[in-house]
């Protein structure tokens, strides 16, 4: 869509956006722990979570639902590694917020680092290439501090398949995910301690969270177990080369 049309449907866009704001139900974070270990091993892999209301598990009731206890039991099923990991997510926050976040955090140094960030980003109306460079900005920081020695970039949803979204606004925010998601997969490809992993997810509603919008469990499981292949298959193995 162009940028000429999307302004001219703006006040639109706007109703429609604030209407399914306020009909939605207001769903919690997920309870329980925000870090622990899963497993034992002769190994061990220090996983750092952080993003938005996806990382924080809201549209589950505890963390063992949510996208940080499917990735962290698969992680240790796919390495028989023992895994370590800690949370830092908030509901509502931008790319440039989480970074603020994890600033403020007693962070302590671990192997990979999965953000999982981008939404709000699109609701907020962050342009593309602003994201990106404040999604490339984090992974800087962690990286060049020794805070990480691998960033794992999480994809955006595909929104303009989120029918609690009315038209044209799921048009108008589906083209703006797809194009975010773009700038930082093509981006990500460039880098060498960068990654961002593809998932292909069912969302039906009985995937979904009770506000139509959020992740249900299916989708958590399916993108923490999409995640944890990819680190265990091309992250897992040269940060184990390195160490010897």
């Amino acid at each position: 869509m162009s940028l000429g049309l999307k302004l001219v449907l703006l006040p639109l866009l706007v109703a429609q956006a604030r209407a399914t704001r306020r009909g939605a139900p207001v769903l919690p974070e997920a309870d329980g722990p925000r870090e622990g270990r899963v497993g034992d091993g002769a190994a061990a892999l220090r996983l750092l979570i952080a993003g938005d209301s996806s990382a924080a598990g809201v549209g589950v009731a505890h963390q063992d639902q949510a996208l940080a206890g499917h990735l962290t039991r698969e992680l240790h099923r796919h390495t028989s590694a023992a895994v370590h990991w800690s949370l830092h997510a908030r509901s509502g926050y931008t790319t440039r917020r989480v970074h603020e976040l994890l600033r403020e955090a007693p962070l302590v140094s671990v192997d990979v680092a999965m953000i999982v960030t981008g939404v709000n980003d699109v609701i907020e109306q962050v342009p593309a290439q602003r994201a990106l460079r404040q999604r490339a900005a984090l992974a800087d920081w962690l990286l060049g501090d020794g805070l990480a020695e691998h960033v794992v970039f999480a994809p955006l949803p595909p929104l303009h398949r989120f029918s609690i979204l009315p038209e044209p606004l799921r048009r108008v925010v589906g083209e703006d995910a797809r194009r975010h998601d773009e700038a930082i997969a093509c981006w990500a490809a460039t880098q060498s301690r960068v990654t961002h992993v593809p998932v292909d997810v069912e969302l039906d509603p009985s995937a979904l969270a009770a506000d139509g919008f959020h992740p249900g469990e299916p989708v958590y499981r399916c993108c923490g177990s999409a995640f944890a292949a990819h680190i265990a298959t091309r992250v897992w193995p040269t940060l184990q080369e390195k160490r010897r």
